[in-house]
């Protein structure tokens, strides 16, 4: 039974019942059978491995038109995050994460995939034609990739396995800032529980991290977004209970001695600066970034984001200057390591994201 998952009342007989978490994490998190003859079937399938990007707060800030020979990623702004995300930076991030899955899918069903902005409609387009299929790792990894929210196992990777993920990082201008010394980690250490600090003492962001957790597997499986307590390896509880308590646990030191062990036991960090500082930089590094994650996964890696120090706007400049990229923008900060597999996040169902 998955960590945190409530049991269901059930008959006699010897095998644990499935608890409805576990049956939409089934029937969610999968590789899927598609007639390729079948294009709308096709295009709709393309579509919901879309959806299993990562997206900020899990709140699949994303819609899909989906038309004759392409399929349009528009903004969900009505699901944005404006105290943690008031530039829409990670709204964009996580539209070029679905852009990317998508991009794995369609090479994956003989499709070839060519990505294009959508200024008009502050989206992006990616058109599809007839092509050869070519299934990668980093497609095949898109159904167990996970943020993993807990304590790794302090091993270090290898250097070969450190040159794959940089490959899989590359393109678009990106730059990728890899920190696995102990020095510098502990520096990075600084700024996560720096920006971790001022987030805990702002009562905007408190208040939206808090409308966003599902703190119990019946609420995580009826709004199908947001972040199940149990994703981030704790405990899940009726949401009544988990509401009433949240302050008492959700604590600045607690949160600060929490990434403490998190980082010193990850095998590095990742950084992730964009070529620019506007829409096209930031989905840009949202490819990049999934395809790190999928790529750290076929290689049984986990990755888990430390995004204060970016979203803390006083931090930036320097911590900008600590990576030497001062001027620039940092766009994302993700921990890495061989760590547990825990619950997985839920999805809402593909005709809330189709128009």
């Amino acid at each position: 039974m998955a960590l945190g998952a409530p049991a269901l009342l059930h008959g006699c007989g010897p095998q644990a019942a499935v608890t409805p978490y576990e049956d939409v994490v089934r029937d969610l998190w999968r590789h899927g059978a598609v007639d390729r003859s079948d294009a709308d079937a096709l295009k709709r399938e393309l579509v919901r491995y879309a959806t299993l990007a990562p997206s900020s707060h899990n709140t699949q800030c994303w819609k899909f038109a989906i038309e004759p020979h392409a399929i349009t990623i528009l903004p969900d702004l009505a699901r944005r995050c404006p105290a943690v995300d008031p530039d829409n930076h990670h709204v964009f991030v996580s539209l070029g994460c679905a852009a990317e899955n998508l991009v794995q899918a369609a090479h994956a069903h003989g499709l070839a995939a060519t990505v294009g902005l959508e200024p008009a409609r502050a989206g992006l387009r990616v058109e599809l034609a007839p092509a050869a299929v070519r299934a990668s790792p980093l497609f095949q990894a898109i159904p167990q990739r996970q943020s993993t929210r807990a304590e790794y196992d302090g091993r270090a990777l290898s250097g070969d396995d450190l040159r794959m993920l940089e490959t899989a990082a590359s393109g678009d201008g990106v730059q990728l800032i890899l920190l696995t010394d102990k020095p510098a980690l502990e520096k990075a250490l600084e700024f996560v529980t720096q920006g971790n600090s001022a987030q805990m003492n702002d009562k905007a962001f408190v208040d939206e991290l808090k409308a966003w957790i599902r703190f119990s597997a019946s609420e995580a499986v009826r709004l199908g977004d947001g972040l199940y307590a149990a994703s981030s390896g704790n405990p899940s509880v009726p949401t009544w209970l988990g509401r009433r308590m949240f302050g008492a646990f959700f604590t600045e030191k607690g949160e600060n001695d929490k990434y403490a062990r998190h980082v010193r036991s990850s095998a590095g960090i990742a950084v992730f600066v964009g070529p620019a500082a506007d829409t096209a930089g930031w989905i840009a590094v949202g490819r990049g970034y999934e395809r790190f994650a999928l790529q750290a996964t076929a290689l049984g890696v986990r990755t888990a984001h430390l995004n204060q120090p970016i979203e803390v706007a006083a931090l930036r400049p320097s911590f900008a200057s600590f990576l030497g990229v001062h001027g620039r923008r940092p766009d994302l900060v993700v921990r890495f390591g061989r760590g547990p597999t825990l619950p997985p996040s839920l999805r809402r169902p593909l005709q809330a994201v189709l128009v």
